[in-house]
């Protein structure tokens, strides 16, 4: 059988590590591939140069494609990834990249964020979620991973990690390196350290969206976030008392601030009504968000109602999406909103830019 650049390029895609994690799904780390007859030369751009990877790495390519091309002879050069000790390098084929905020907490942002992930993922997107509440991580317990421990993408090479996967999303929190009995008392530079690291050193690969679920507040974190990666937009999460919409206004303007940018995709009302026998209550006020939607001229996407089941879901590592129920149906229905919002917002939008701080200093 002839061989040719493709199908290089597939069978290179087939070589895993130990793990079982795809080695080379980046096309951008296999250039110059020549093929002369039955003899195929090709270059590979690695992050770890030892000598003892580079063996490894070439009886690892030679046994993948002697399996469907047993006849030819494969030279391989190995050079230096130039890709990417810069911050771009864990996120570049990411897709979009969701915040999900409010100004209060206690709204249920890392509901929404869980769920929002399961519902995403149900749909055949690939998805990763951050848990960046640095001070009061959930999302672990929320996808039953509380015991889980995230590992190294290469044990010769300490640079990235693996997110842990559960329920088919990628997801990473600060909760998985730190022990929950404990409070986690860090100064704000510290925090926003954990933070960038969490999101430059973890091996996310191809995501069409990655969620990032925010603490509470108008913070260090938050400044921090869009220093560091271009953000596609923002859900601001909200309940419908006066209290949390206050808050929720200035998360708004923050992410709207000039300096910043950032498009609101859109706005969630949770803990809209409770049920009983098929009538509405509002324990907590009527109509906040839609107020807000007005008023800011930002759709709402979203009323989910005071449920018994979507705070047992979560406590139990199920989130409610998950469920066959009519719930789920609604939490589906708000997912592929927030994906017609973001198809929009890229169609007429150019990318958000990092916000880049300067200090500038007077004359002496």
């Amino acid at each position: 059988m002839s061989i040719n650049k493709k199908h290089i390029i597939e069978s290179l895609k087939d070589v895993c590590d130990a793990n079982g994690h795809r080695l080379f799904e980046n096309k951008d780390s296999i250039k110059n591939i020549h093929i002369d007859d039955s003899v195929v030369s090709l270059d590979l751009f690695i992050d770890n140069p030892s000598l003892q990877f580079k063996n490894k790495l070439k009886n690892l390519i030679k046994e993948e494609i002697y399996k469907k091309y047993p006849s030819i002879l494969i030279n391989i050069n190995f050079s230096r990834s130039e890709m990417k000790s810069s911050s771009h390098s864990a996120t570049s084929e990411i897709k979009n990249i969701i915040a999900i905020s409010s100004g209060k907490g206690g709204v249920g942002k890392s509901t929404i964020s869980s769920n929002l992930a399961v519902s995403l993922q149900k749909q055949g997107y690939s998805v990763g979620l951050i848990d960046a509440d640095i001070y009061g991580p959930s999302i672990p317990m929320m996808f039953d991973a509380e015991n889980e421990k995230p590992k190294l993408a290469d044990k010769s090479n300490d640079s990235l990690m693996v997110p842990v996967i559960s329920y088919g999303v990628k997801i990473m929190s600060i909760g998985f390196f730190s022990d929950p009995s404990n409070a986690i008392v860090w100064r704000g530079p510290m925090a926003t350290k954990a933070l960038k690291q969490i999101i430059e050193q973890t091996a996310w690969g191809a995501l069409d969206y990655l969620l990032i679920d925010l603490p509470p507040g108008t913070s260090d974190i938050h400044l921090s976030l869009v220093q560091t990666i271009s953000l596609t937009g923002a859900l601001v999460v909200t309940t419908p008392q006066p209290v949390s919409l206050i808050d929720a206004r200035k998360a708004i303007k923050m992410f709207t601030m000039k300096q910043i940018n950032v498009p609101i995709i859109g706005l969630v009302e949770n803990m809209s009504y409770y049920l009983v026998n098929d009538e509405k209550y509002y324990p907590f006020g009527r109509d906040g968000g839609k107020s807000l939607s007005e008023s800011e001229d930002i759709p709402l996407l979203l009323e989910l109602p005071l449920n018994q089941s979507i705070r047992e879901a979560g406590d139990i590592g199920r989130p409610a999406a998950l469920q066959n129920s009519p719930l789920a149906d609604k939490i589906d229905a708000f997912s592929k909103k927030v994906v017609d919002r973001i198809h929009t917002r890229n169609e007429s939008l150019p990318s958000t830019k990092k916000v880049d701080i300067t200090h500038n200093r007077g004359c002496n």
